[in-house]
């Protein structure tokens, strides 16, 4: 049978089987959207974002490299899969319609698509800064539809999702604990000889076994100098006796991830006093966020006050400039949500039940790296975390 066949057998008896949220849950989703829509003057928005698709639909895959839209206006919503994820649609996705096409020839794509927008009004939304709008789709529409305008909707979604609603803040507490079982594992196995890869088959089969999904991110193990440098991961090298160890864990569950960094000094002797300072003002940093974190309050004034708080130490370290990120449902390559940021500049203020990640890592360069930081969620009174991370400087093994 071909994938219009298979699609019709699988939604008579997994239609919709495998959706993560409630249908009001959905329904809230989209009505915020529907009045973003009108206040913007949009008739429609194309989305191909992976995670914003999810959002909206509950459309769940591990295979986001191929093209995949959602064509939404308030009266339908038409999601575009290649045929390969028909199953994943019907089981998964709440929406009006489901639009295949061929996947070995995305060529397919256009012209049902175009016809789909063509029945949604004249102004299209689509995101120009976000994932998955690809240049020759843009222009392939904009060619079937000149009539047509599109109009730069970045961000369009970003203040619904940055608050979270009951539902989801469930499935950010589930995955906090699963990431918070990989953390202790990992502290466990680390010990002077050990890898760093085996630090993270640890830590990763700790989390699956707990129940985690894949992860919208990959396990992050680094010792020593090498934890100077950002963004570096387990490669096989040895954990020397004396070398801080950089733990930076996500579980997924219902896709959504509360991120954890950890750091703990390998072998029997305590850790040294620069160290243990290094670590202290992870905490001051951190303490400093979460009574910044209030309703009202601007991300630009709890970046400021996170800069206070290490002021003198800002010559000696490298820091990224992102006290913290926005956090919810994601897919590979990142479980950064990407609604908000936590960070000199931006002007938008905290909301009660906004979820973010603080990655408080600090690197001297050439020496090691500290890091420690919470997934916390925003109070009437400042941010409380949702993970349970230990903020003392430990050695272990």
């Amino acid at each position: 049978m071909d994938f219009r066949a298979y699609e019709a057998r699988l939604r008579d008896v997994l239609g919709g089987r495998e959706s993560a949220f409630s249908d009001a849950e959905y329904q809230r989703r989209c009505q915020a959207l529907d009045r973003r829509l009108e206040a913007e003057g949009l008739d429609a928005l194309l989305v191909t974002n992976p995670a914003e698709i999810y959002y909206l639909t509950g459309y769940n895959t591990f295979e986001v490299s191929v093209h995949t839209a959602l064509a939404y206006c308030p009266s339908q919503s038409v999601l575009q899969v290649p045929s390969i994820e028909t199953g994943p649609a019907v089981a998964c996705a709440r929406v009006d319609r489901i639009l295949g096409y061929r996947w070995e020839d995305p060529q397919e794509v256009i012209e049902p698509l175009a016809d789909c927008l063509a029945g949604q009004g004249k102004r299209i939304g689509i995101d120009c800064w976000g994932g998955g709008l690809r240049s020759g789709l843009l222009a392939g529409l904009e060619k079937r539809l000149p009539d047509h305008a599109w109009v730069d909707a970045s961000g369009l979604l970003n203040p619904i999702r940055r608050i979270k609603s009951s539902e989801e803040l469930v499935c950010l507490e589930q995955a906090a604990r699963l990431t918070e079982a990989g953390i202790e594992v990992a502290r466990q196995t680390v010990s002077a000889g050990r890898t760093d890869s085996e630090v993270v088959a640890a830590a990763a089969e700790a989390m699956h076994r707990h129940g985690s999904e894949f992860m919208s991110m990959q396990p992050i193990v680094v010792a020593g100098r090498r934890s100077s440098v950002i963004h570096t991961n387990h490669r096989r090298f040895p954990i020397q006796a004396g070398e801080p160890v950089f733990i930076e864990l996500g579980a997924a569950y219902q896709r959504y991830t509360s991120p954890m960094m950890h750091t703990i000094v390998a072998g029997a002797e305590s850790p040294d006093s620069h160290m243990q300072a290094m670590a202290g003002m992870c905490r001051r940093v951190y303490e400093a966020l979460v009574t910044a974190m209030k309703p009202g309050a601007t991300f630009d004034s709890a970046a400021l006050a996170a800069e206070d708080a290490w002021r003198k130490e800002a010559q000696e370290a490298f820091f990224s400039g992102v006290y913290g990120y926005t956090v919810g449902g994601q897919f590979p390559p990142s479980w950064v949500e990407g609604s908000g940021f936590i960070a000199r500049g931006q002007p938008a203020e905290f909301e009660e039940n906004m979820v973010f990640h603080l990655p408080l890592c600090f690197r001297i360069p050439g020496l090691w790296g500290m890091g420690f930081s919470e997934t916390v969620r925003v109070g009437p009174q400042g941010a409380v975390p949702l993970t349970r991370n230990r903020w003392t400087l430990e050695s272990g093994g």
